[in-house]
């Protein structure tokens, strides 16, 4: 089973390579946004996404965006992938 995890888009890191932060519940994490993407980049900036393995996978509304994270944090897979991407961030910041 995939698990797309809603993020919201808080800035474009790299417009050329259609990359851009997502926040997570608090976690920052770089994705792709070229699944997602219909006009300019910044466009996005503001929007919910469903995210998965660093890919913005389809675009979604705040609502849905608060049932899904409920719903996860419910089963506690939210809570599971946000550790793992936590403990991902923390190693590439420790490697820098």
């Amino acid at each position: 089973m995939c698990l797309g995890i809603p993020g919201q888009i808080v800035e474009i890191t790299d417009a050329s390579h259609l990359m851009a932060m997502a926040d997570v519940s608090g976690v920052r994490r770089e994705v792709n946004i070229a699944c997602v993407l219909e006009g300019e980049p910044e466009d996005l900036v503001g929007c919910w996404a469903l995210i998965h393995v660093g890919f913005a996978m389809s675009l979604i509304d705040e609502e849905e965006a608060a049932k899904t994270l409920e719903a996860l944090r419910n089963l506690g897979e939210a809570q599971e992938t946000l550790e793992a991407m936590a403990q991902g961030d923390a190693a590439l910041e420790a490697s820098r």
